[in-house]
């Protein structure tokens, strides 16, 4: 297998870091075989604009499939002779898992399972996968750092994230191929979730809407360009190691009243807030510690809040017309 090309197994690939990390990776000459189910968790016709860019690419081949479904990754798989995977596919949100529990162990943990047993089945360079900073739960101690315990989520979907860092973990243990998990910190930037607080923010203020603002606004988090987290991840994927855990973060923490503040400043108007209590599921800060990353994966997160947000304004503007 040492002799073959690069061919990423990218599952959930029409979503917004699977869409940054396929276009990424075709750039620098690696195959990627694309796999999403499109789910309607969020607009359907923003994961299809995605993949329109991603098409063209003569490197790219795109499976409509759902990773639950054992037979059809199976046949993906050894079709295009995958050698490295990079699962990203996920019921995502902590605010819907209070909703539909069941949608999260069917892809969190069955889907998981079933690209686990495949790379332990047909073998791999390579297994990374997402967590999330999620799985710091109430954890008191800041900055996050990955030897802290993490034995106390406050959300389903943090549940499963933990429950995926020890399953890769086990099948590395028993299977011995190369395993990272990637503790994301609240990604934003162009072609972003819809669920997520600068869209939803951006979206309401441009509209004439009012936000919510939650925990009265004492919220703190660790917010994460696309760019930086993508270079994190094709780090991880370059450099396979025995197993990892790797914070993917900015490593500044950011009072949400000051990043209300930027997005007022860099849209030109004000918002207007409704000020609401703390969610079930949600934590008050999240913060990174990224020593073990920059030494590892030489991560180095570069953009700036403000030019992040600037950036994501000017797509969003293009992108609806406004």
């Amino acid at each position: 297998m040492e002799g073959k090309r690069e061919t990423v197994l990218v599952t959930g690939a029409a979503g917004f870091i699977g869409f940054h990390l396929s276009r990424k990776l075709l750039e620098q000459g690696s195959r990627v075989v694309g796999v999403d189910n499109l789910n309607p968790y969020y607009d359907v016709n923003l994961k299809k604009a995605r993949l329109d860019i991603l098409r063209p690419h003569e490197d790219f081949i795109f499976y409509r499939e759902d990773i639950r479904d054992f037979g059809a990754l199976s046949r993906i798989w050894d079709e295009n002779g995958v050698n490295v995977v990079c699962n990203l596919a996920a019921q995502a949100g902590v605010r819907h898992s209070l909703k539909d529990p069941f949608s999260y162990q069917k892809s969190n943990l069955e889907g998981f399972l079933n690209l686990l047993e495949l790379a332990r089945h047909r073998g791999v360079r390579n297994f990374v996968y997402a967590s999330s900073s999620s799985v710091y739960g109430s954890n008191k101690k800041v900055p996050f750092s990955v030897e802290d315990r993490v034995d106390t989520p406050v959300s389903l979907y943090a549940a499963t994230k933990k429950a995926n860092e020890l399953m890769a973990h086990a099948y590395h243990h028993l299977y011995g191929f190369p395993c990272s998990g990637l503790r994301y910190f609240t990604v934003y930037g162009p072609w972003g979730r819809p669920d997520m607080a600068l869209f939803l923010f951006t979206d309401a203020i441009l509209n004439g809407r009012p936000i919510n603002v939650y925990n009265h606004g004492r919220m703190k988090r660790d917010f994460t360009y696309i760019d930086d987290i993508v270079a994190g991840t094709v780090a991880a994927i370059r450099r396979p190691m025995d197993y990892e855990i790797y914070n993917l973060g900015n490593s500044n923490t950011v009072g949400l009243m000051d990043f209300i503040g930027a997005l007022e400043e860099e849209l030109g108007m004000r918002a207007e807030k409704n000020m609401l209590p703390m969610q079930p599921g949600d934590v008050a800060e999240t913060y990174a510690d990224i020593a073990k990353s920059r030494e590892l994966l030489g991560f180095d997160p570069k953009t700036p809040l403000r030019e992040g947000i600037r950036r994501f304004v000017a797509w969003y503007r293009e992108y609806y017309g406004v």
